[in-house]
């Protein structure tokens, strides 16, 4: 790592940019960012003052489906600038939080611009590329959080913060090394075993390893010690449920193996948490400083669900559930599950991280992932779901005032 650097007032120290959430925002909202691209890119330069806005325009790119070219202009722009300030605060900053970012893509880091918008806090960006040196100087601020993920493709830069953050003079959110224990096969044996929680034992294997299974399914309880079919399977580092399957038997391995390209793969046990009326409830859960919110609940009619493939939008029974199901947060699911979700937030020991779950027939909480990068927004439209804002202002200012609280500051009112 080099020198630490210094902690400094220097305002020349950072570039503006207007950030991620802007752009989100424009183009959930179903406005074309094809003007918002031209605009920028006519005043791009090379230096620190067009890195920010390379960094608007590698936003850009990717939201109009264009990775590779978002990340070549993110690569380009960190060469002359690694320190950003995001227009996320408004009125007069009384809080500054500095957040340690990986160079990623935009649905790597944690979304903090989000859970920011409308507050006193400004929010000042460091990037930490591995072999690099980092800046002779940083700037002074109240509280660090460090937002890179659990990814193969960050490691080396969350190592690299480790090192820096050792001793740092300001408190720190999402220490490093708790976020390394993200990962699938290294969270089910930091939570295993806790009373109240189920998550079932997940295995890294490789695709000659499955094809030895498909001949030899006595080998899944060997490698995996609650192993049985049916059993769930997924390449590692898939997303969104790409190449997510329930193999009900080893025969169906060999088809499986033909459709996926990948080396390597998650296996664990399928848990069915169907309810009574055979319909599958996953529920998205905040921890914000040991303390646990509604994010959103998701209800569909199969077991491979997440947020966007429910059906949420079309079916106002379910929008009914789910909107009782926040308002009655804190009195039911919270209360009903009290002891582990609090042994929970322990063993996970991040003050800020979503967790996807469901309730088994017994009526353990079952974990599904926990994930300290998830984006939570308030974007979704206020007629059709007119009772998440609300619970989305309610999370918004308990992570204000969380970092007001361990930055060991007064907020004057609730953000």
């Amino acid at each position: 790592m080099g020198n630490r650097p210094s902690l400094s007032s220097d305002e020349s120290l950072w570039t503006d940019r207007q950030g991620l959430a802007t752009f989100t925002k424009l183009a959930f909202a179903g406005v074309s960012l094809k003007d918002h691209w031209d605009r920028l890119v006519a005043y791009i330069s090379d230096d620190a003052r067009g890195a920010g806005l390379g960094m608007d325009l590698s936003a850009i790119s990717q939201l109009m489906g264009d990775q590779p070219t978002g990340l070549a202009i993110q690569r380009d722009s960190l060469c002359y600038q690694r320190l950003y300030r995001s227009r996320t605060a408004t009125g007069k900053n009384k809080l500054r939080l500095l957040a340690i970012a990986a160079a990623m893509d935009i649905g790597g880091n944690t979304p903090v611009e989000f859970l920011l918008d409308g507050s006193d806090v400004e929010l000042i960006t460091l990037y930490v590329v591995p072999g690099v040196p980092l800046p002779d100087k940083i700037p002074d601020h109240d509280i660090a959080m460090v937002v890179a993920p659990d990814d193969a493709r960050c490691r080396d830069a969350l190592g690299e913060m480790k090192d820096l953050l050792e001793n740092w003079p300001r408190p720190v959110l999402n220490l490093p090394q708790n976020i390394l224990d993200l990962d699938r096969h290294k969270l089910c044996r930091k939570l295993g075993g806790l009373p109240g929680l189920e998550i079932p034992l997940t295995e890294v294997v490789t695709r000659d390893w499955l094809m030895r299974l498909s001949h030899r399914p006595s080998l899944l309880v060997e490698r995996l010690g609650d192993g049985r079919f049916p059993l769930i399977i997924r390449p590692i580092g898939s997303h969104a449920g790409l190449g997510l399957r329930k193999l009900e038997t080893a025969e169906e391995i060999h088809a499986y193996l033909a459709e996926r390209p990948e080396p390597d793969f998650f296996i664990s046990r399928y848990i069915d948490y169907s309810s009574a009326d055979g319909l599958f409830r996953k529920y998205r859960i905040l921890l914000i400083d040991g303390r646990a919110y509604a994010c959103h609940m998701a209800i569909a009619d199969q077991w491979k669900i997440w947020y966007l493939n429910a059906d949420m939008l079309g079916n106002p029974a379910n929008r009914g559930e789910e909107a009782a199901f926040m308002a009655l947060f804190d009195e039911e699911f919270a209360t009903r599950h009290a002891p582990a979700l609090r042994l929970l937030a322990d063993r996970l020991g991040l003050d800020y991280c979503t967790v996807d779950c469901a309730e088994t027939k017994a009526g353990e909480l079952l974990i599904f992932e926990a994930d300290n990068t998830a984006i939570v927004h308030d974007m979704d439209p206020v007629d059709t779901f007119p009772y998440k804002a609300p619970q989305m202002r309610k999370v918004f200012g308990a992570f204000v005032q969380m970092l007001y609280r361990r930055a060991g500051r007064q907020l004057a009112s609730a953000a």
